[in-house]
């Protein structure tokens, strides 16, 4: 394999004259520069990376935590991300912890290890612990989706309580009274503001809250049409349903379609996030549409503010709204349901 020697014998200049060619090329002339890149290009010359990061203090790399790389919400967060790093320089490592916390600490311990610029992260758990244990390593780290009460972080993430409480409105508006929430893991502050989202709705039309159609399970396909199955069992059904996120939604209606209920007409079902149209061909869902893209770009400039303007900016948290979308997936309560 070529070393820097080999380029400046062949260049018929000093090693540092290639070093200054890769990392300052503006102090070399057009003329040396145009021999030394032929040179490298003859012999197949790879730079040292890690040598030129322990001189710079810089991987040009960002760490990418996420917690489901399976659903299209977080699909469309990654590309994201990978689009605003790359036009700055910067490559992404992607690491999926499956919500689990295990996974995740064994991830910050490899990639801390790597000396990446800065983290993307998604907590499995809204505690700061494992933000804290990025910030005593002085690397940047910017959290995506979640807030982490306690922590003094940057922070990028969709209304989730806002979208909840439009989608829940939308069904009291439609006549419905007793409606399911599938919430994700109480420990995730989205599921706690999805939750909170639903009681608000329903407290402001005067509709008491019952804990019984409060469901906990986790972000999953198979989570939703377990926890859809276990209420389906009930000798009292809800008329409409409210999935805490789109995997959720999915699975219940797996479990709703196979007790031969139709959707709408026996029961209407909303979620918090779309489903793209390459998935299902045809959206059917209504659903409080999050900006995946959107969180993604906005989550990785701040990162890199950070990176290149360190202790300059205080932590901020910014908020991006959620949109409505009605589709065929709700109906008006009908004379089959009596509540």
């Amino acid at each position: 394999m070529a070393n820097i020697r080999d380029v400046a014998a062949l260049a018929q200049v000093s090693p540092i004259t290639v070093s200054r060619v890769l990392n300052n090329p503006e102090a070399v002339s057009p003329e040396t520069r145009a021999r030394v890149r032929a040179a490298i290009d003859e012999l197949g010359y790879i730079p040292n990376q890690i040598a030129r990061s322990l001189r710079s203090n810089r991987t040009n790399t960002l760490a990418l935590v996420l917690t489901d790389i399976t659903n299209p919400f977080w699909t469309t967060v990654a590309r994201s991300v990978e689009d605003t790093a790359s036009a700055q320089g910067f490559n992404v490592i992607l690491c999926n912890t499956d919500e689990r916390e295990d996974k995740q600490d064994e991830y910050l311990s490899v990639l801390l290890r790597k000396r990446v610029d800065g983290f993307l992260f998604v907590p499995a758990r809204s505690e700061p612990d494992a933000v804290e244990s990025i910030q005593r390593q002085k690397v940047p780290v910017v959290v995506m989706d979640r807030r982490v009460p306690g922590a003094e972080v940057d922070v990028v993430r969709s209304n989730s309580e806002a979208g909840a409480y439009g989608l829940t409105r939308h069904l009291i508006e439609l006549g419905h009274r007793r409606i399911a929430m599938l919430s994700g893991p109480f420990y995730v502050s989205s599921a706690q503001e999805r939750v909170d989202g639903y009681r608000r709705a329903l407290a402001e039309a005067g509709i008491p809250v019952d804990e019984h159609w409060i469901l906990e399970g986790e972000f999953t396909v198979k989570s939703g049409y377990a926890v859809a199955t276990r209420m389906l069992a009930r000798a009292e059904l809800p008329t409409a349903l409210l999935g805490a996120n789109n995997f959720i939604a999915l699975g219940a209606m797996r479990a709703i379609r196979e007790t031969g209920l139709r959707i709408p007409d026996d029961i209407s079902v909303v979620c918090v996030d779309d489903i793209p149209d390459w998935l299902v061909g045809e959206p059917f869902l209504t659903v409080a549409a999050q900006s995946p893209y959107d969180l993604g770009g906005r989550a990785t400039e701040l990162l890199l503010r950070q990176i290149r303007e360190p202790g300059v900016h205080a932590p901020q948290e910014i908020l991006l709204s959620t949109e409505l979308i009605v589709r065929r997936s709700t109906a008006a309560l009908n004379g089959n349901h009596t509540e």
